[in-house]
């Protein structure tokens, strides 16, 4: 046996020192790649200040500082690790794992800091070619104005005010928006040709987003004469699906709920505009789908209210009353023998008591009645096993030998008799609650 653990103990071993080998070989490729990382960003800043500017740069510079800093703590465990004092496994494991977490998180930060750069020095070195596309996008876009403002009138003459205020002064901050790329173009080139390129670079960048904004402000216009198209339709499906839950709603139950539904839904229709008046499909359309959902939920409760039925206040009263009743003995109990009664009898206990003060919290109305007759059953049901877990604890506590007590053994047999009662009477209790629920 003795040679089986020593084998044992020998591969244990064998296996840590290769993973301590490993972790030797990672920390050592992680600083030379490290600092190989920090050489390059240091080159590549020094281009990057050239094509951008120094204020442009100084998120790399300050993480390459930041860096270079921790890099120095990364290089002194290494150099602790193969000085002349000697270091045990655990000091050499240690000092090589923070080197490779040192080492990551350096190339990491420096590999997200330079990429955030790149986009912008292509865009720089690409600055004659994106200054041309902005000027080409800019003269095809202005010719989409006269189609641009025809569609705003045509619309316009069809739809009301508030549904058009969307859309209405589309064409007009085009018309700005291409003004503002052209002249933003002309900066930035006469910036560049004077060695300013961050003035440069900043004047191209806003002139690429103006394009954009522009394009994306006609696209608003073309789709708004669909999508209102679209809308008017879908909104003559939903009138006449709305007329017939109306319908349907008769036979439902007749709750509260469904009856001010029907009112909104009917108040919905009759707001609709008139032969004669501009309409505003998407507000119209948005109004009418909301008084038909809400209808529709409020005959969806008032069915399932009908096949499965609310509890009765006096439902509710009788558990109440039960609980309170079963909380009363079980107080009364635990209190009169705290020094025999456990955790879990107290445990029981005070969950029915949370439980109890919870229901006088919850909200009046239809939707806490049936939560209010479940917290309540669930409070009787734990203090009554709080009352079981009790006697459960005292009888184990009485001392086995009748002598130990005063009276001798009838008086242990009628404490066993009285809480026999009590139990029996809850029991009872409880049946007659559920007789009367």
């Amino acid at each position: 046996m003795a040679g089986f653990w020593g084998k044992r103990r020998k591969e244990e071993q064998a296996q840590q020192d290769a993973a301590d080998a490993d972790l030797d070989r990672r920390a050592q490729s992680a600083l030379v790649q490290a600092d190989e990382r920090i050489r390059l960003t240091a080159d590549e800043l020094i281009f990057a200040e050239a094509e951008l500017g120094r204020d442009a740069t100084a998120e790399v510079r300050s993480a390459l500082d930041a860096v270079r800093t921790h890099m120095a703590e990364a290089f002194h465990l290494h150099q602790l690790n193969h000085d002349e004092i000697p270091d045990t496994r655990e000091e050499l494991r240690t000092r090589n794992a923070r080197i490779v977490q040192l080492c990551e998180w350096a190339t990491d930060l420096l590999e997200d800091r330079t990429s955030a750069l790149e986009s912008r020095i292509a865009t720089v070195r690409r600055a004659p070619e994106i200054l041309a596309g902005v000027r080409t996008d800019a003269a095809r876009l202005r010719t989409r104005l006269p189609e641009a403002r025809s569609v705003i009138a045509r619309v316009s003459e069809r739809y009301s005010t508030d549904a058009v205020h969307q859309i209405a002064a589309n064409a007009d901050e085009a018309e700005q928006l291409l003004d503002f790329a052209e002249h933003g173009a002309d900066v930035s080139e006469r910036r560049r040709e004077a060695g300013q390129r961050e003035q440069a670079l900043l004047a191209l960048e806003t002139s690429t987003e103006a394009v954009r904004r522009a394009a994306s402000l006609f696209d608003a216009v073309d789709d708004f004469e669909v999508e209102a198209l679209r809308a008017q339709s879908t909104l003559a499906d939903v009138v006449a699906d709305s007329r017939q839950d109306i319908v349907a709603a008769r036979t439902a139950p007749r709750t509260p709920a469904v009856s001010a539904a029907v009112t909104a839904l009917e108040q919905a229709l009759a707001a609709l505009p008139g032969a004669g008046v501009k309409p505003d499909p998407f507000a119209e359309l948005t109004q009418l789908r909301e008084a038909n959902s809400a209808l529709d939920a409020a005959i969806a409760k008032a069915r399932e209210r009908e096949a499965r039925p609310l509890p009765t206040p006096d439902q509710i009263r009788h558990a109440v009353d039960d609980a309170d009743r079963q909380l009363a003995v079980a107080r009364s109990v635990i209190a009169g023998h705290r020094g025999w009664i456990g955790a879990d009898a107290r445990t029981r206990l005070a969950e029915a008591e949370r439980l109890r003060a919870d229901i006088e919290r919850l909200p009046t109305g239809e939707d806490s009645l049936e939560e209010s007759l479940q917290m309540a059953r669930r409070a009787g049901m734990l203090a009554s096993e709080a009352l079981q877990l009790a006697q459960r604890d005292i009888d184990s506590s009485r001392p086995q030998d009748p002598g130990g007590w005063t009276g001798g053994p009838a008086r242990g047999r009628g404490g066993n008799d009285a809480m026999t009662g009590i139990l029996g009477g809850l029991v009872i209790g409880s049946l007659l609650g559920d007789f009367f629920d």
